[in-house]
């Protein structure tokens, strides 16, 4: 398994237990590692990813909402919600990886840890919220990814 995609899976499992437990992420974050070994790499990306989605989750949940039609967040499985934070946050946040690789990476998240309904889920809203920004780029003057 690549490095960023183990990444990734430790950030979700991370920001579950943030969302369950309704507790401060650094405080998920020691214990997580406490129990689990990683690479430094692989560590840093997951704490990166962990730490931003968590800082600028106001700004994310009413994304998400916006595009998730008929769906209030609290009602989404906690799983799919937090893949879509974090997808999300790729997508919005971290302009030096591709927005192909931040949905196909969530689709895979969700194909893994979410229902058969997860990975189509996932998709229609990330995707609806790519085409929103670019469309948003474009008219701002600003090229496309």
């Amino acid at each position: 398994m690549r490095k960023r995609t183990k990444s990734r899976e430790y950030a979700l499992q991370i920001l579950y237990q943030v969302d369950i437990r309704r507790i401060d992420p650094r405080k998920v974050l020691e214990d997580f590692w406490e129990e689990n070994t990683a690479q430094d790499e692989v560590r840093r990306f997951a704490q990166q990813l962990v730490l931003g989605t968590y800082a600028v989750q106001a700004e994310l949940d009413p994304t998400i909402t916006k595009y998730a039609d008929n769906w209030q967040l609290k009602r989404m499985a906690i799983v799919d919600r937090n893949i879509l934070r974090l997808g999300v946050f790729e997508l919005l946040h971290m302009d030096e990886i591709p927005p192909s690789v931040c949905i196909n990476e969530a689709i895979e998240l969700a194909k893994r840890f979410g229902d058969a309904d997860s990975a189509k889920f996932i998709n229609g809203i990330l995707d609806a919220i790519h085409k929103a920004q670019s469309t948003q780029k474009t008219k701002n003057g600003l090229p496309t990814p």
